[in-house]
């Protein structure tokens, strides 16, 4: 196997925000890029210039994402979510208060039986985000 990554699908009231959103999540996590972004054409089946398929890195780790314009029964939902370790208070307090501005705030950031700090939060665009503050677990 070559690559295993997250692949993000902005369908449905999310169509056409691909770009937006990773160029939105690159400002929030550091060591962030855009790989490279590869447009529909004219006549080819999903609107002109939106996202055919989109490479990008956030944290260093590769994810992928699409437009795509037909019609679809679903769109992002919580039963999958990208889990984020986060070193110190601060980089979780930072990246959660981005992440829910705009989203809804599934979990609060908090302090759990499981984490000592951490939060579950589904951004503006749907992606839902598992924030966890690893800098106290052993």
């Amino acid at each position: 196997m070559r690559l295993l990554a997250p692949f993000l699908m902005f369908c449905g009231d999310q169509q056409g925000k691909a770009e937006e959103a990773i160029e939105w999540y690159c400002t929030i996590f550091e060591s962030s890029r855009i790989i490279s972004i590869e447009r529909y054409g004219p006549d080819e089946g999903e609107p002109e210039g939106s996202v055919r398929r989109a490479t990008f890195e956030l944290g260093g780790r590769r994810l992928m994402a699409i437009d795509s314009a037909g019609p679809h029964q679903f769109g992002f939902t919580p039963a999958i979510s990208l889990w984020v370790e986060c070193s110190t208070r601060e980089e979780i307090d930072r990246v959660a208060a981005a992440l829910a501005d705009g989203g809804a705030v599934l979990m609060p950031l908090d302090a759990y039986d499981f984490s000592p700090r951490f939060c579950w939060i589904a951004d503006r665009y749907g992606v839902s985000w598992q924030l966890d503050l690893l800098e106290q677990h052993g």
